[in-house]
């Protein structure tokens, strides 16, 4: 190995790790601020604990410039900042090697993580801290609370590759190439060609890769990721209808390829150069005329493996002696594995599955998948200019010109083919499937847990081989049955002996799930209620009192009714806060109740109206008000999830 290139351990065998080795990792101003979030910083924990044992993983690279004893990092440095956060949450005492050029609060923060770990505010002075740094210390101690020892066994096995930039190197002149370089071959690219692989003809590949391109955009609707002839031929002169399961059908699309690739989508370069030349756009309205743009809940990986198992479910297929062909575990790390899984392994009606059979009905299965997906999962949608984006069910129609089809986007309808009353009725089942989509999707942030877009998907492609029909008004049915079947698993039946008092280990689809019940029972008080990515489980009475306040609440402070789930970013403005400042602080900031979950809300207006001459609220919520707030919310889980 070059001498520019150093191997290390993140934990060697003598128990050091990456940060006790010679040298200091200076980050250079030029960079940016760690800005990790809790996707990268949960997958990175994932991607540590998913590690086979006794295997050596390979977890990245230090691009560094070395000068004396000091590395200046240029690229890596957010995973660099990560795992030292990561090693000091797993109580690792580490020595001050990694600073930030110029970033008082950065340093001033690294240097006070056990303090911010174990929450002794009089120890640090807030004013200092970083909050991205903050945040991250947060996330990473929830993430590895069940995992510690495992996570630093496996740590063990994990390297990081230290490679330095010759000596006197332009270092803009790097930064311009890494910029420019090309993207490294995926795992679905390499997929592609293995099932392509199995098809000897021509235009039966040409058609495979058509469609397997289009479907691996997940920005807007695949029709549209096609061109116009395409369209017509996969889903109808609408451009709305279900693509088949019947490889015959597809013979006309194979005849129209060559043609449709001689036309092209493009313009040409002696019309471009018109000074009256303009931008022709074909989906960019919806029913109301905005210009909207679309936002997937997961990436096209993850997709394959979730339409894999759609499959398998509507193929039955099983392994040789009659067991489930694949886990539940969504990991796109072994996407290639569960593919060449099924293949070898599968059983089919009896016989071991050929590969051209399976090739053939999977990219039909992906296509139909796809067009579900579209239509009927939960997506983000952005109108006009804006950039905040809000939850979305919406189908693709087209305007009733021949000559000249326009597509624009329509709430998905959810009726009956002759019911009464369908536009009333399609409002409010989209509005349900919407909200309860969205309370599963906030609930599972990790694209690895997301199981119920697999129930979901496998629910449709069934209800479709029957042309759906009436069976998509209970829709919104199914995807409530998943997170009453998660809530009962998660919560009722960990706490048998009727003792709710889980903590921050609170899986969030209970709260996620509450907080519908209560929308749905009472939609015009809380019309303004939407779900967002709250992801930190909040003490209305806190859990540790500011010192010398207020006291502690040892006993109670972790029962149902003193909890709620909040952004992490208000946790971190009120958590040691007494509820009747939490109240106040809710009250005085319009925008911070409207973000709240609705179980905060209530808690507030409950705090709001203790009155007790003796007493202070906080200690009225403690002596009955917490107790019966818990109650009545445990009362309306049970009604929904065990009834």
């Amino acid at each position: 190995m070059s001498t520019l290139i150093t191997e290390l351990k993140i934990i060697d065998e003598k128990n050091k790790n990456l940060f006790d080795l010679d040298g200091e990792y200076v980050i250079p101003l030029y960079q940016r601020a760690f800005a990790w979030e809790e996707r990268q910083l949960e997958q990175l924990v994932e991607d540590i604990i998913d590690i086979p044992d006794n295997s050596k993983y390979y977890i990245g690279s230090l691009i560094v410039s070395r000068k004396g004893n000091k590395y200046e990092v240029i690229d890596g440095q957010q995973r660099l900042t990560s795992l030292y956060l990561l090693l000091s949450c797993l109580g690792k005492k580490l020595a001050t090697t990694l600073t930030f050029e110029c970033r008082d609060k950065s340093n001033y923060t690294l240097s006070h993580v056990h303090e911010l770990l174990d929450e002794k505010r009089s120890d640090y002075d807030n004013e200092r801290i970083d909050n991205g740094i903050r945040q991250g210390i947060k996330i990473l101690k929830e993430k590895i609370a069940k995992y510690k020892d495992c996570i630093l066994k496996k740590l063990s096995c994990v390297v990081i590759y230290r490679i330095e930039v010759p000596e006197n190197t332009d270092l803009n002149r790097y930064f311009e190439i890494m910029n420019t370089r090309g993207e490294q071959l995926e795992q679905h690219d390499i997929l592609k060609a293995y099932l392509m692989g199995f098809l000897d003809n021509d235009s039966d590949k040409a058609v495979f890769a058509k469609i397997w391109e289009a479907c691996s955009d997940m920005t807007g609707y695949v029709q549209m990721h096609l061109d116009k002839s395409s369209r017509e031929c996969l889903f109808g002169g609408n451009w709305g209808s279900l693509p088949s399961v019947d490889w015959k059908d597809y013979k006309e699309y194979r005849n129209n390829l060559k043609n449709i690739s001689e036309e092209g989508n493009g313009s040409l370069i002696c019309d471009i150069t018109k000074k009256d030349f303009k931008v022709s756009y074909d989906d960019i309205v919806d029913d109301d005329n905005n210009r909207i743009r679309f936002e997937s809940v997961i990436e096209f990986p993850y997709f394959l493996l979730h339409v894999l198992r759609v499959f398998v479910a509507i193929y039955t297929i099983k392994d040789c002696d009659n067991n489930e062909i694949l886990n539940n575990l969504l990991d796109d790390k072994k996407l290639l594995s569960n593919f060449k899984d099924v293949i070898k392994n599968g059983v089919y009606r009896g016989k071991t599955i050929e590969g051209e059979f399976f090739s053939k009905k999977f990219i039909m299965c992906l296509l139909r998948s796809r067009y579900l997906f579209d239509k009927y999962v939960l997506k983000r949608e952005f109108a006009n200019d804006n950039s905040d984006g809000e939850w979305s069910l919406k189908e693709l129609n087209v305007s009733e010109q021949q000559a000249n089809k326009k597509p624009y986007y329509r709430n998905t309808r959810f009726v009956k083919k002759y019911e009464q009353n369908q536009e009333e009725k399609t409002k409010n089942r989209a509005e349900t499937n919407i909200m309860l989509q969205s309370a599963l999707r906030v609930s599972y942030t990790s694209p690895k847990v997301m199981h119920w877009i697999t129930d979901l998907m496998i629910w449709l492609s069934e209800k479709n081989c029957k042309n759906l029909g009436d069976d998509i008004i209970n829709y919104g049915q199914e995807i409530e049955s998943i997170a009453q079947h998660a809530v009962n698993e998660l919560f009722f039946k960990k706490c048998q002996d009727k003792n709710y008092a889980m903590g921050v280990d609170t899986p969030h689809i209970v709260f996620n799930y509450l907080d519908y019940l209560l929308w749905d029972a009472n939609k015009d008080k809380y019309s303004d209620f939407v779900f967002e990515f709250r992801n930190s489980v909040e003490h209305w009475y806190p859990q540790h009192p500011s010192e010398g306040t207020f006291d502690s609440w040892n006993d109670g402070v972790d029962q149902f009714g003193n909890l709620c789930i909040i952004q992490r970013n208000v946790n971190s403005m009120f958590s040691n806060m007494p509820p009747e400042a939490k109240k106040s602080r809710l009250e005085n900031e319009k925008k911070m109740i409207q973000k709240a979950s609705i179980k905060l809300r209530i808690m507030s207006e409950l705090t709001k109206k203790i009155s007790n001459k003796d007493k202070t609220a906080s200690e009225c919520w403690k002596d009955k008000v917490c107790k019966k707030h818990g109650d009545d919310m445990i009362k309306i889980l049970r009604n929904a999830c065990c009834d």
